[in-house]
């Protein structure tokens, strides 16, 4: 039976194992239970007083305006008991603790997630659930993983891996969530990360297929019947996305902007006035994109009402989200994107060919708006073909999503609405390259055991008499603290040799350690001895005065030059 310590070590480095896939499939399978009981939570909520599920219609006129503001006062009233600085939530956030936290998600932030999400959807605001379960499916994995003291790179892994199954398990579309990860969330294709996303993917749909059923929410897309005659109209389509997304993406960041100095109070308060009094007068805007992209396609409606309620979508999913409901930005998305494209359907229909045109441009629209609001070309793609089940739609997809990015980002400057929010709201989210390159390595896998570790009293002179120099690369000097309190640490210093270049003079020279936890990768390394460039960093488990191994600069400047490092 492998031992945990050797198992840290093997994880720390960037290498497919089955130990790796074992924790993914583990964290997985974790976050999508988790999800499932999120989605029952809500639905169990939703029987009390809905006749079937997101169905706002079936309440009255003056239930409609008082349901979101009595959700927003329990969201309020949870905030205020777990503490108001641990309400921001959601997909901006889980990348925001990727760079900075490994993404290690705190809990409190976590229950605010569950408990203030599922009020949210239960009462009627315009968010997402998918939102929450890459939330809840990035807190629970990463938790397994700090739990076993994994080091940090294998963490994001984890974590990375409880997104997938959460997305997967929240729409039951397991290709699309594991793309959505690789180029949305960490930007990046490794096959180490790849394998291990797929696999917990994987996992959380099997969970949702056999809990839930195997079918999804938008099983009612029929065939599709797009021939190229539509082709320049689903250009059309495409540019009207483009555009949309501009606006919707602007406009949700200028209200995160001019609303971050108003009180948490006011500001939840004002989200549910206005869902309310939207929902009073137009109810199937109500809830997640369910209910708007049923009434849209069901009812033959006019395009003066499909506006309206497209206007309505929008407003009551920019002001939730904009003014800090906790929930999911992609559900809405996908049901703007729905009505959108019922509307352009509405003006083709008599002109060119088909019988279904209201639910094959609402299958593009929901593809085009995807794609352009987050900048996730083939993750919407992919989402639109397995919540369709056809491969018939790849063709007319792609022209709707290059012509949709395109137009929104080359005429309008339009990025992704994650990165715009994230700069919106101070979270850091970049890393320079080379420490990205650094953070997939753990110091677990790399770092020098072979050392001796002298006291204080073995001076310099006496360890520079020995006759085999080369032995002095691994001697280390412990000095014992000044002090008797426990938490001070050792001072550890590394004897180095130092070649002359110009005297030919070999010399002794003595650098200190610095300490570095075993959880750390080569990047925390990097950044600690970056400013000096030389010596080196020790690392330890659990006790910062017990060494366990050492990890030099010149380690670490092998790898960065040569793809390996020298131990």
């Amino acid at each position: 039976m492998i031992s945990l310590s050797l198992l840290r070590k093997r994880l720390a480095l960037p290498r497919t194992s089955w130990q790796l896939c074992l924790l993914a499939a583990i964290g997985g399978t974790a976050s999508a239970l988790l999800v499932v009981l999120f989605t029952f939570s809500i639905e169990t909520i939703q029987s009390f007083y809905l006749s079937q599920k997101d169905n706002y219609t079936s309440l009255d006129a003056l239930s409609r305006f008082h349901l979101p503001i009595v959700g927003g006062l329990v969201i309020l009233l949870f905030a205020w008991l777990t503490g108001y600085q641990y309400l921001r939530t959601g997909i901006p956030f889980v990348l925001h603790r990727l760079k900075v936290a490994n993404g290690i998600i705190p809990l409190r932030n976590t229950l605010n997630q569950f408990f203030g999400s599922v009020v949210a959807l239960a009462s009627g605001f315009s968010v997402g659930k998918e939102g929450p379960a890459i939330h809840l499916g990035a807190a629970c994995s990463s938790y397994i993983g700090n739990k076993l003291n994994l080091p940090f790179n294998t963490i994001r892994t984890l974590c990375a891996c409880g997104i997938a199954a959460g997305i997967s398990a929240c729409f039951n579309t397991p290709i699309a969530a594991v793309i959505f990860v690789m180029e949305v969330i960490l930007r990046e294709y490794k096959v180490h990360i790849f394998i291990p996303v797929m696999i917990a993917s994987l996992t959380g749909s099997m969970i949702t297929r056999s809990l839930l059923g195997p079918t999804h929410e938008f099983g009612y897309f029929n065939k599709i019947s797009l021939s190229f005659h539509h082709y320049p109209a689903l250009v059309i389509l495409g540019l009207i996305l483009g555009l949309l997304a501009y606006g919707f993406n602007r406009y949700l960041v200028l209200i995160i902007k001019y609303s971050s100095s108003i009180p948490i109070v006011t500001r939840i308060m004002l989200a549910a006035l206005i869902t309310g009094t939207l929902g009073f007068f137009v109810p199937f805007a109500m809830g997640t994109d369910l209910s708007a992209i049923t009434f849209a396609l069901n009812n033959n409606l006019h395009l003066q009402l499909l506006l309206v309620l497209l206007f309505a979508k929008i407003l009551m999913t920019i002001t939730a989200l904009g003014l800090g409901i906790p929930g999911g930005i992609i559900g809405p998305i996908i049901g703007i994107g729905a009505i959108a494209g019922t509307c352009v359907s509405v003006l083709v229909t008599g002109y060119l060919p088909g019988e279904n045109l209201a639910g094959d441009y609402a299958l593009m629209g929901m593809a085009g708006f995807l794609a352009a609001t987050l900048n996730a070309p083939l993750a919407a793609l992919l989402t639109v073909v397995e919540l369709s089940n056809q491969l018939e739609v790849v063709v007319p997809a792609m022209i709707v999503i290059t012509t949709a990015c395109v137009f929104s980002g080359q005429f309008f400057k339009n990025r992704s609405v994650f990165v715009m929010q994230l700069e919106q709201q101070g979270l850091k989210y970049r890393k320079s390259p080379i420490e990205k390159s650094l953070q997939r390595i753990g110091v677990l896998g790399v770092l020098q055991e072979n050392i001796n570790v002298y006291q204080q009293e073995c001076s310099v002179e006496v360890l520079s008499s020995l006759k085999n120099i080369e032995l002095l690369n691994h001697v280390i000097i412990e000095s014992a603290p000044k002090t008797e309190n426990l938490s001070s640490y050792s001072t550890f210093s590394w004897l180095k040799i130092a070649h002359d270049p110009i005297t030919e003079r070999v010399e002794i020279v003595q650098l200190q350690l610095l300490p570095l936890p075993s959880q750390s990768t080569l990047a925390e390394a990097y950044l600690a001895l970056i400013e000096q460039r030389d010596g080196g960093v020790y690392i330890y488990d659990n006790d910062p005065n017990e060494i366990l191994g050492i990890i030099t600069f010149e380690q670490i400047r092998s790898y960065l030059l040569e793809g390996k490092t020298t131990v």
